[in-house]
């Protein structure tokens, strides 16, 4: 099996971390109607378990990324915490853009002439 390049994953974690906002504001309404307005428990059974395999494709993506982009620790904390409060993962996608931490590194050049690959 082929893993997903850096670039496929960078993209992978930043469709995570919005789809994962959206997951939190439906859970969230489902909570409201489930335990403040009383009329249906749906919300929160459609919404829990969609929220849920977001969470864990975020949570997945962030340490893959970790890994592939030897993030410094703090970055790799502050994008786990950002899954924790609600909306947070789409203000660390938009601060780890900006700061550079979501930009795959170009590849070492390859060798293009016969010349350069006999190393004289």
């Amino acid at each position: 099996m082929k893993l997903p390049s850096t670039a496929t994953m960078i993209r992978i974690f930043r469709g995570l971390a919005i789809a994962e906002a959206f997951s939190w504001a439906a859970l969230l309404l489902g909570m409201v109607l489930k335990w403040i307005t009383r009329t249906t428990e749906l919300g929160v059974e459609i919404a829990g378990p969609i929220h849920g395999a977001f969470f864990i494709g975020y949570a997945i993506a962030a340490v893959s990324l970790w890994a592939m982009l030897r993030w410094p620790f703090r970055v790799a904390l502050l994008s786990g915490l950002s899954a924790v409060l609600p909306f947070a993962t789409v203000w660390f996608e938009r601060w780890g853009g900006r700061h550079g931490h979501l930009t795959a590194r170009p590849a070492e050049a390859a060798p293009t002439t016969a010349h350069e690959t006999a190393g004289v």
